[in-house]
């Protein structure tokens, strides 16, 4: 049975992000940085709606380190955006 809904989370999250490719192919605005950014949400959305009900298994809470991970990228991606707005004589 575990197996069965890791393998719903993995393809949920596969066809996440290649429908996030697919769809900034097509607006021809594919970077790295906003293909992490999009599949860090769809990593969260499908977490979510993958959750299981009474119990966690074991690869749910290793899940965490891998969303907190993803959380620390998007910190650094929106510093280093947020450092390219701000004019150089401000800081």
């Amino acid at each position: 049975m575990g197996t069965s809904r890791r393998m719903r989370f993995v393809h949920g999250q596969i066809a996440w992000m290649v429908a996030t490719v697919l769809v900034l192919a097509v607006l021809g605005s594919l970077a790295y940085e906003l293909f992490f950014v999009i599949s860090l949400l769809g990593l969260l959305i499908v977490t979510e709606l993958t959750a299981p009900i009474s119990i966690t298994p074991a690869w749910r809470r290793r899940l965490r380190w891998l969303i907190l991970l993803g959380l620390l990228g998007f910190a650094y991606v929106v510093v280093r955006r947020i450092l390219e707005i701000i004019p150089s004589g401000v800081l």
